[in-house]
Order: C-alpha cells, then sequence, then structure tokens
C-alpha cells in the first residue's frame, strides 16, 4: 500500500525542509530507503443526536460517561491528541500530538460533533495535518471520508458522487486543502465507486490484500514504467 507520505508533490509545489535555525534538512521521501508501513487511523462516530433536541440523550450502556461518542473521546480521540511520553521510570518527559504522526481520517459526524464538544481536540487534529503537510512535501496525513459512511457498492450513480462530493468539500472547509485519499466505509468498493473516486480528483483508497488481485509503485519520472506485483486478492 502506498500511503500519502509517498506520493509526489502537486505541480508547482516547491517545498524546503528547515531546521528551527532555518538550515535546509534532508527531505525524509528522498532520503527513506526500505519497507514503508503506514499506520492508519479510522475514526467514525455515527449522527447519535436527537434532532428534536440537537442534543445527544443519556446512554446507561456508555457508563461512567454521558454517551458513547464522550466515552470513545476520553479513552481515544483526546489521548491521541495529548498522548504522554515516558520515560524508564514512568515519568512524564513530553506531550506528543499522535495525529501529526500517522495517517487518518475522521468522519463529518464525528469532526461535527469534535468542534463542539472538545474544540481543542478538534484544533490539535487540524493543526497536525499542517505540520504533517509540512513535513512531508504538502502531502498531509489527515484524507477524507465519503460523508455518511454508507455502503458504496449499494448506491446507485448518482448517491455515489453525492458522497464523495459532500466528504470532499467538508474536508475542505475544515483542512483548507484538496484530499488526496478517501476512507470507504468498510473498505467497500466497486469498478463505478472507483471510476467516481478518480473523476472527483481522489488519487488513493485503503483497501485489505484480499481485495486486491495485483499492486504496482506508482511510476514517476524516473522509473515511468513499474511491475505489478500478485497479492493474492
Amino acid at each position: 500500500m502506498t500511503s500519502a507520505a509517498e506520493l509526489p508533490a502537486a505541480a508547482g509545489s516547491n517545498f524546503i525542509l528547515r531546521d528551527t535555525n532555518g538550515n535546509a534538512k534532508p527531505d525524509p521521501l528522498k532520503t527513506a530507503t526500505g519497507v514503508y508501513v503506514t499506520v492508519h487511523g479510522h475514526f467514525y462516530q455515527p449522527p447519535r443526536e436527537n434532532p428534536y433536541l440537537d442534543a445527544i440523550e443519556r446512554q446507561p450502556s456508555a457508563e461512567p460517561f454521558h454517551d458513547w461518542n464522550e466515552r470513545i473521546h476520553h479513552e481515544c480521540y483526546r489521548p491521541n491528541a495529548f498522548a504522554r511520553i515516558l520515560n524508564d521510570r514512568g515519568e512524564v518527559v513530553g506531550i506528543a500530538n499522535n495525529y501529526e504522526y500517522f495517517s487518518f481520517n475522521i468522519g463529518a459526524t464525528l469532526m461535527s460533533w469534535l468542534e463542539r464538544y472538545d474544540v481543542e481536540v478538534y484544533q490539535r487534529i487540524l493543526e497536525a495535518d499542517r505540520k504533517s503537510g509540512d513535513r512531508l512535501n504538502g502531502h498531509g496525513n489527515a484524507i477524507a471520508q465519503v460523508y455518511n459512511h454508507i455502503i458504496m457498492p449499494l448506491a446507485n450513480e448518482r448517491d455515489k458522487y453525492t458522497q464523495i462530493r459532500w466528504g470532499i468539500e467538508d474536508f475542505r472547509s475544515r483542512f483548507g486543502r484538496m484530499p488526496e485519499g478517501m476512507w470507504l466505509a468498510e473498505t467497500a468498493v466497486d469498478y463505478a465507486t472507483l471510476e467516481a473516486l478518480v473523476q472527483e480528483g481522489i488519487r488513493f483508497i485503503i483497501l485489505a490484500p484480499s481485495q486486491a488481485q495485483r499492486c504496482r509503485p506508482i511510476p514517476s519520472d524516473d522509473v515511468p514504467v513499474t511491475q505489478w506485483h500478485e497479492v493474492g486478492g
């Protein structure tokens, strides 16, 4: 699988990495060798709000928290925004924003909830994408998601395009850029969905190995023809 960090920079981009003193640093995309491993976080919660109250009602199964959004937020989303770095004595020596260091997508309904419930974490997520983009020649860690998390092969053509376009526009309104990749609900895909994604400018998706028959490295100016490799799909 090719991550967003491995894709060539967009045409016309001219990123120069510099350290805190303003000195140019080696480009990690050009100096890295060996096997690439991409860790991806898929974060999604359905809309749980009562439409009459515009609020989530108490969910006893989520105790001691008010509801499942709050529980998962305090167990996952916030800890990733303020991850503790410990020394060998278990003492906190630093705080890291994990979203800056792994590929991720966050559904539109969850982002809307985070913006209302914990704007500090919401801003940390946006900041992480900006910082990762600065570090990786413009390729931020965030990717988009089909808007309502529907099973795309079951959607008609119009709904496929609606889900993709709304997902793109929600992403652009928050992250301020066009997404390069898009998460498909349950990684469900068919050829019609792939064609719609290409038409709307999406450059990659994430699949399980069993969903693909072959894969190949992305062609480049240096290697214009690349070989297909069987992956057992």
